[in-house]
């Protein structure tokens, strides 16, 4: 693979890694952290690539061939676990592709998130874009390892693609997972469309919609049990879009007593900004877990929602 001149050595070791693993024809589906934490307790130390690369189990350096461990150390993706080693990022597969992100447990501050809601957030695009008609221009708010911008692009020949994030280590992933993927991209480092200049055609965007204790940017959603910062985004979008532009938005949402707080709030402001609204659940009950928690405790379940703002013509 040919490496964009723009990459740092570090990044083009991590770009080296995926071509690497893709000609090894390696894939793997991550999965929720609740059920990743029960596959690993039954395997104590990796013996394959899905172990390293996607288990994120610690491996002896006799158990990776010696040009994939060079590049994990010229990358500054490798990790001393006692005698053992680890690899500091996973891949994962999605539309025949490969894309980095954090390594399990996705603990840290700037810990770069991929899993089910990626891939339902992929299969929403993949469903919305080919119906909203020419595309010149997509921003992809909070883009993390930008599987779901890469996605849209290559629905959208031709559409110059924005890629945003307050985490420059999720915006150096992808970057380096946009190479990989043929697909250019201009990245921006600032909170929602802030950073972002003109006109839009189309805004996509998976936030962070749980209430974190530590408030990590890539799970925390703020206030309305994590919904804040999805709605935030959402009359933002519609603000910026140009006549006609739309958002494809997939979040989660904290159902209470049987109402949806962010759907009663997006219906409610939009019309005053000239955005009509389609909304639909995608699944009725994710992150089970988070109902243990306090911040939870009056809410019936955890739903993913999908919401498709479109700006009308005329104001």
């Amino acid at each position: 693979m040919d490496t964009p001149p723009h990459l740092p050595p570090a990044d083009a070791a991590l770009l080296d890694l995926l071509a690497a693993l893709r000609r090894e024809e390696y894939a793997f589906t991550t999965i929720t952290p609740a059920s990743h934490a029960r596959i690993i307790s039954r395997k104590p130390e990796a013996t394959s690539l899905r172990d390293i690369f996607g288990w994120s189990l610690p491996f002896r350096e006799s158990a990776l061939a010696p040009h994939l461990l060079h590049l994990l150390h010229t990358a500054g993706a490798l990790e001393e676990d006692g005698p053992l080693r680890r690899s500091t990022l996973r891949v994962s597969s999605l539309d025949g592709l490969l894309f980095l992100h954090s390594a399990f447990p996705t603990v840290g501050a700037d810990a770069v998130f991929f899993g089910p809601d990626t891939y339902r957030y992929a299969a929403l695009i993949r469903a919305e874009l080919p119906r909203l008609g020419r595309v010149r221009r997509i921003v992809d708010v909070g883009a993390g390892s930008g599987a779901g911008g890469i996605v849209a692009a290559r629905l959208a020949p031709g559409a110059r693609l924005t890629l945003t994030d307050v985490n420059p280590e999720a915006l150096r992933l992808a970057r380096v997972n946009a190479a990989f993927a043929g697909v250019a991209a201009e990245l921006l480092e600032g909170p929602g469309l802030d950073p972002v200049a003109g006109e839009i055609d189309l805004v996509i965007a998976n936030p962070p919609y749980l209430v974190d204790a530590e408030a990590r940017a890539y799970r925390d959603g703020g206030g309305m049990h994590g919904a804040r910062l999805s709605l935030d985004w959402a009359l933002d979008a519609a603000r910026r879009l140009r006549p006609g532009g739309h958002m494809i938005l997939y979040t989660g949402v904290a159902m209470l007593d049987g109402r949806d707080p962010l759907r009663e709030a997006l219906e409610s402001a939009l019309p005053a900004l000239s955005c009509t609204l389609a909304y639909r659940e995608l699944d009725p009950d994710i992150f089970g877990e988070e109902l243990d928690n306090a911040p939870y405790r009056d809410a019936d379940r955890i739903a993913a929602v999908a919401a498709v703002l479109t700006k009308n013509e005329r104001p």
